[in-house]
């Protein structure tokens, strides 16, 4: 009869301890173990459940009021989420009511802004319920003596990455960052993305992006995030660009807080 091999000899187990990959499982003959076939299935539905929760714009509207920061709700043109799945293409454009309510904003706020704040549940509103207002806490600490401009948080429902170029162009806004839900993955169901754009309008591609990705507790923290984002928007109005010609260079080595990762390290540095 074949037996579990003995873990406390399996030499991959001090890897293990420094990730959530799926390594040194273990096996019961020529099948992986019960806990950790339970424990993929856990993680799957998670991803699964992550995708189809629904925004809590509400609760974020409400949060953002008691911190006196205004915000404005639209809603992309995916009128539900089976829509919103099925076809890419909807979530990237504002319904019709949506973008005449922000050309009226427009219109009695003129002048344009340095950057429009846009918030959209993607594929995972558990990111964005988890994240959105930490971090925004920390860009406002981090960009408060720069003195940018800067649009209400606009909340767009069944929103994908592009809406937002919609949302700066008719906002006349310098520049665009989205805080959205990344596509979940087995360890990591409420990641949130940000993706910054100068100069948005309807129709770039992904190419006039930044990304800055994986902002969570256990990636990267509030705080770079911020700072990234920051140099970012630095360097896109010295250079007047944004996307693959505009590489991230900031340095955060010295920005990291205790606070945001207080068990941070690199596993592949020697300890002194």
């Amino acid at each position: 009869m074949d037996k579990t091999p003995d873990n406390s000899s399996n030499p991959w187990l001090e890897l293990r301890r420094l990730t959530p990959a799926r390594i040194a499982l273990g096996r019961t003959g020529t099948s992986l173990p019960t806990s950790a076939q339970l424990d993929f299935q856990f993680a799957h539905a998670q991803a699964r459940d992550a995708v189809h929760l629904a925004f809590d714009h509400q609760g974020l509207r409400a949060q953002l009021d008691e911190r006196q920061q205004q915000s404005l709700l639209l809603h992309s043109a995916a009128a539900d989420r089976h829509s919103y799945l099925q076809r890419p293409d909807l979530g990237r454009r504002l319904h019709p009511d949506s973008a005449r309510q922000l050309r009226e904003h427009a219109a009695a706020n003129p002048g344009g802004i340095d950057l429009a704040i846009v918030v959209a549940d993607g594929l995972s509103a558990l990111a964005v319920h988890r994240h959105t207002l930490p971090f925004l806490a920390r860009f406002e600490e981090q960009s408060a003596a720069e003195g940018w401009s800067k649009s209400p948080v606009i909340l767009v429902e069944q929103g994908r990455v592009a809406v937002a170029d919609e949302v700066g162009e008719l906002l006349g806004a310098k520049m665009t960052v989205i805080l959205i839900g990344e596509r979940p993955g087995l360890s990591s169901p409420d990641s949130l993305g940000l993706y910054f754009t100068y100069n948005p309008k309807v129709g770039l591609t992904d190419a006039y992006r930044n990304c800055i990705s994986n902002v969570r507790l256990e990636g990267l923290s509030y705080g770079m995030a911020a700072h990234r984002l920051l140099y970012l928007m630095r360097e896109a109005c010295r250079r007047q660009l944004s996307g693959v010609n505009l590489k991230d260079e900031a340095q955060v080595h010295t920005l990291e807080s205790a606070a945001d990762a207080p068990n941070k390290g690199n596993f592949l540095l020697s300890k002194s």
